[in-house]
């Protein structure tokens, strides 16, 4: 029989943000989403309603700090475990966090692939049971913990030429074609396609057919979590 999914609560304050967030948890397998809360109040009172196994939580909240909001849950006696879905990169929260029970730390933006690595292999540590036999097997358990896999990209496609894509299709609030994309990042129609076709199956952005022009209608690419903001 197996084991039932473990419990996530989503809290961001964006809810574009948030509903791409419990969309990708709900992807993985052994993962199911009980709650979305925009604000440290709203998980507050969502946690207090039914208990959960972990939070992905961000950071930036309308009403407090996500560092605060764990502090309170801890000394409130809630043990679940959080993985903080940030952009902030300063190394002392990073402290802090891992100090509150903070288990891993994804910096958007992110694919769908980096989450579920990371809920994976948190998966992996959960599931580590009964007493170990010695160090490698606690050295063991924490490894599935912290060394995540390296997400490698299709063939063909390079790393720098992905960001530079991506950083454009993200500043573009009502979206691209791959012919505007092309132009943008200086790449031809056809390369930038294949790169925002990688954005779509990765589950970082949508497309739809663009119409009003003569002839056959574009696609028009959109990034997923929304134009980019300074958080």
């Amino acid at each position: 029989m197996s084991s039932a999914p473990l419990r996530v609560l989503v809290v961001e304050d964006d809810p574009v943000a948030a509903d791409a967030h419990a969309l990708y948890a709900g992807r993985v397998e052994g993962f199911t989403v009980v709650g979305v809360a925009h604000s440290r109040a709203a998980a507050v009172r969502a946690l207090d309603r039914a208990p959960v196994d972990l939070i992905l939580l961000d950071l930036y909240l309308p009403d407090g700090h996500g560092l605060q909001l764990l502090r309170s849950l801890r000394a409130a006696g809630h043990s679940a475990d959080v993985i903080a879905v940030t952009s902030a990169r300063d190394l002392a929260i990073v402290r802090e966090g891992v100090s509150l029970g903070v288990v891993q730390y994804v910096l958007k933006p992110f694919a769908f692939a980096t989450l579920r690595d990371r809920l994976v292999r948190y998966a992996e540590f959960r599931a580590t049971a009964g007493e170990a036999s010695g160090q490698e097997e606690v050295d063991r358990a924490l490894a599935a913990l912290r060394a995540p896999h390296a997400t490698a990209l299709p063939k063909g496609l390079s790393a720098p030429t992905l960001e530079a894509v991506t950083r454009t299709l993200r500043s573009a609030a009502t979206g691209l074609t791959a012919a505007g994309a092309g132009t943008a990042v200086g790449i031809s129609r056809i390369t930038a396609r294949r790169y925002l076709e990688h954005l779509v199956t990765e589950g970082r952005a949508v497309r739809a057919p663009q119409y009003g022009q003569v002839g056959r209608p574009e696609l028009q690419y959109r990034w997923l979590g929304g134009p980019a903001r300074g958080r």
